[in-house]
């Protein structure tokens, strides 16, 4: 018998009583889509006769796909902690239902209750940050980039802003120091070498044209060796000896010290901000443990004139993002450090991700073994710096199980030529999900 003629017409098919109830244009996609690739299995001579159960479990398997979310829920078993592939840094389930209510009712977006009219959306989150951090003013936009274009547009467009050749990054996504500039409509002038600037640099290059000095912090690379930079602390005291708006773009920030001496040349934000910088711009969502935001703290002065930038309301937050980062903020004002994720995995100690490895390896169905290694901060934080962690290698084929475990939504490692899951990024809760995993493979 022709193979073809096994398979139904688009129209006999959209009637099979097994498919009552569907979404008849996605039930139309998923069949069409469905018989294409039946016939081409057919025309490369990869099968015969195909049997209308068949027919029937491809179409609702393109039909389940097309209703899945694209964004599904990982196991993150790289160890890197704030990985931008895999969303940053999480949210602790608890803080996020406490802002829960704030996503699915009304709040005082932008009302002011005990004045009875309307407010200002930025003041609640800037409100914590002052009480916080000591700070005249904050201002939230939806992640640093839109920061430093904001900065760059209110105060250096058509003027000079000076940068650190050594500091005209490039990060994640090509985000290019010189292109947002350019956009922004400030004019760069560069100073310096690659890998030495002084502040006598900086003060040769003033003109009347200058609006800023500005510093950026190297995010994903260090300059080792023969190299020098001028601190934030003397572009300040310059700028200020100039007239002129000194500007630190940092990319993340963190408030306590920090374990395995990741702290070493990178001082946590309140010893930054002790140097009085005009402006500084910093992520939501990496050291600091929060929602993607870029938080700008500066004098009210400054502040207030970014909120008059036309341009802000194209950089404007949503309700649950103002909701969720002031909650990480009381989270820090309460001392309740635990509740913030990236921190817990960063100070998590060798001997407990041993014991949690021991625990894990136990309910295991296949051989792995325990071992120490190293990972990363991640996102562009702390370049180069490593802390120490422990894995489990698992027994096999590296590539097969890295390719099964992600087909899982368990995203490992392959390091020395074996498939490890990293115990500093895996909760306890997530074991199931391993577990599950690794029984399918006996």
């Amino acid at each position: 018998m022709n193979p073809y003629r096994t398979l139904p017409k688009i129209d006999q098919l959209l009637n099979w009583p097994e498919f009552d109830g569907y979404s008849r244009p996605l039930l139309l996609e998923a069949a069409r889509e469905s018989l294409e690739a039946l016939r081409a299995r057919i025309a490369a001579g990869e099968s015969g006769a195909i049997p209308r159960e068949e027919i029937l479990r491809k179409v609702e398997e393109r039909y389940r796909a097309k209703l899945r979310p694209s964004l599904q829920p990982l196991v993150n078993a790289t160890g890197v902690i704030i990985h931008t592939n895999l969303g940053r840094s999480p949210i602790d389930p608890a803080l996020f239902d406490e802002a829960r209510q704030i996503a699915t009712g009304y709040c005082n977006l932008e009302y002011d209750l005990e004045a009875g009219r309307r407010g200002d959306r930025y003041d609640h989150t800037a409100g914590a940050l002052r009480e916080l951090l000591g700070v005249e003013d904050a201002l939230i936009v939806n992640n640093n980039a839109a920061a430093v274009y904001l900065i760059l547009n209110t105060f250096a467009k058509g003027k000079e802003a000076i940068v650190s050749r050594g500091e005209l990054v490039e990060i994640g996504g090509s985000f290019r120091i010189p292109e947002v500039m350019a956009a922004s409509g400030a004019i760069l002038k560069e100073v310096g070498t690659t890998n030495k600037t002084r502040i006598a640099d900086y003060e040769r290059a003033i003109t009347p044209e200058t609006a800023m000095l500005m510093k950026v912090h190297k995010s994903n690379y260090t300059i080792e060796g023969f190299s020098a930079e001028a601190t934030m602390e003397e572009i300040s005291v310059l700028a200020k000896e100039r007239g002129l708006i000194d500007y630190y773009d940092l990319g993340s920030a963190y408030l306590p010290d920090l374990p395995w001496g990741l702290g070493a040349g990178e001082p946590p934000l309140g010893r930054i901000l002790e140097r009085a910088p005009s402006l500084l711009s910093f992520s939501g969502d990496k050291l600091l443990g929060g929602v993607q935001a870029g938080i700008i703290l500066g004098s009210r002065e400054l502040i207030a004139e970014l909120k008059s930038n036309q341009i802000l309301r194209m950089f404007r937050v949503d309700k649950l993002t103002l909701a969720l980062l002031e909650r990480t903020i009381l989270a820090y004002r309460r001392g309740e450090l635990e509740r913030i994720p990236v921190l817990r995995m960063l100070f998590e100690t060798p001997l407990r991700l041993r014991e949690r490895a021991e625990i894990l390896r136990g309910r295991l169905p296949i051989p792995a073994e325990i071992a120490e290694s190293e990972t990363y901060v991640g996102g562009g934080t702390m370049p180069g710096r490593k802390i120490p962690t422990v894995v489990l290698a698992l027994e096999g084929d590296p590539e097969a199980l890295e390719k099964h475990f992600r087909s899982r939504r368990i995203i490992g490692r392959i390091e020395k030529e074996r498939f490890v899951l990293d115990l500093r990024t895996v909760s306890e809760r997530e074991f199931e999900a391993i577990i599950d995993a690794a029984k399918e493979l006996k």
